[in-house]
């Protein structure tokens, strides 16, 4: 079996959440027959997970977003501020930039810099600031979350996660 739509972490699978998808007895893939369906209905998935992903033990069952160690922070972001392709699944860099005023009337600029993986991004309607979900270091997550407006930009990496 596979998704037939893009689920959230924590969403009951249902009867229309769910397809029949063929693959060869020896791929040695871990996937869920058609069979196990009255056994999968009802049950959360453990994970965010995309149309066309298959069903496994290990996808269903309760959440394990965010594994110990990590949090998820959402920040709000403006056009120029991250990438327009910007989805669940990309590892990314998190650059917060802050200003620090002296007693001179010149200005420091300093700035801090995590990994993280994006696990939701939200444009509601009729709005300018799009809200994307990072999954990151619990610390790092603390820090980010006293960003303040235009502070943080969101950039693609490719690699693994450090």
């Amino acid at each position: 079996m596979a998704l037939a739509h893009p689920v959230a972490v924590g969403h009951e699978l249902r009867a229309r959440d769910l397809r029949e998808v063929s693959i060869t007895a020896d791929s040695g893939l871990p996937a869920l027959s058609a069979r196990s369906r009255s056994r999968v209905e009802g049950r959360p998935v453990a994970y965010s997970l995309p149309e066309g992903a298959l069903l496994t033990e290990a996808v269903v069952g309760e959440a394990r977003v965010p594994p110990p160690g990590a949090a998820i922070v959402a920040v709000g972001l403006k056009a120029g501020q991250f990438p327009p392709g910007l989805q669940p699944g990309n590892r990314v860099t998190v650059v917060m930039t802050s200003r620090e005023s002296g007693s001179t009337s010149s200005t420091a600029e300093s700035s801090t810099s995590w990994s993280a993986t994006v696990t939701a991004v939200e444009t509601p309607p009729n709005e300018q600031t799009t809200v994307a979900s990072l999954q990151m270091d619990t610390d790092a997550a603390r820090q980010l979350a006293t960003a303040r407006e235009g502070e943080v930009t969101v950039v693609i990496v490719n690699g693994v996660r450090k």
